[in-house]
């Protein structure tokens, strides 16, 4: 059976790419930080869909230890991974010197630092593909989101070098507009259309080289 891991998925974007899969009879793997009750939601919602086995687990991308806890859970549990996807990321929408230390941190730790610690971990048990979610703001800037903007160029930076150093392993950046999520007060694409898009990249359906962008706004047009 095929398993997909991904990051941040009891709600928003990464909910709806675990219920594609689920659709498909994948096991998945779920990862919550602070929101257990709602990842038991999607958990449910998953095998009620179809996914043989879920797996909901607690993780920090900002604590080593969790990181590292949450890896060898999913790999004791399935033995490997098919399909990783880097979806989980916090933003802070507001100009550079208004924002607090730990809000910069809080942004580069998450969005950038855990997801290639996390990626890192990974790699020996990952068979398919990974696809890291980065942004419209990973692909020019906009005012107020700088941090934000920062770590999601980064992001695509760590897709197009990872691609050159791994064999047999298809890396993309999917880069999603404005999504209806709790990220933007719920305006814009609907969060749905999106997981669709990443399932579809993961599983091989667009014709692009790895280390590439997938960029949501295209597909929809």
């Amino acid at each position: 059976m095929s398993v997909v891991f991904i990051t941040g998925s009891s709600i928003g974007i990464g909910r709806e790419t675990a219920y594609w899969f689920a659709k498909d009879n994948w096991d998945v793997v779920i990862t919550y930080y602070k929101n257990k009750e709602e990842a038991e939601r999607t958990e449910k919602k998953c095998r009620d869909l179809g996914a043989k086995e879920v797996l909901v687990l607690n993780l920090n991308l900002k604590d080593n230890e969790s990181v590292d806890k949450v890896v060898e859970n999913a790999i004791e549990k399935f033995g490997k991974i098919d399909v990783l996807v880097n979806n989980a990321g916090v933003v802070y929408s507001k100009e550079l010197e208004e924002q607090t230390d730990e809000e910069i941190e809080d942004q580069l730790r998450t969005n950038l630092e855990g997801l290639i610690k996390i990626t890192k971990r990974l790699i020996p048990f990952i068979k398919d593909s990974i696809i890291n979610v980065s942004s419209g703001a990973g692909k020019r800037g906009f005012g107020g989101l700088s941090v934000y903007s920062a770590t999601k160029f980064g992001v695509r930076g760590f897709t197009q070098s990872l691609a050159e150093e791994l064999e047999g392993v298809n890396v993309f950046s999917v880069n999603p507009g404005s999504t209806a999520t709790k990220m933007t007060n719920f305006k814009g694409v609907p969060a749905d259309k999106v997981g669709e898009i990443i399932y579809n990249a993961a599983t091989g359906e667009y014709d692009i080289h790895s280390g590439g962008d997938i960029d949501v706004w295209d597909l929809l047009q």
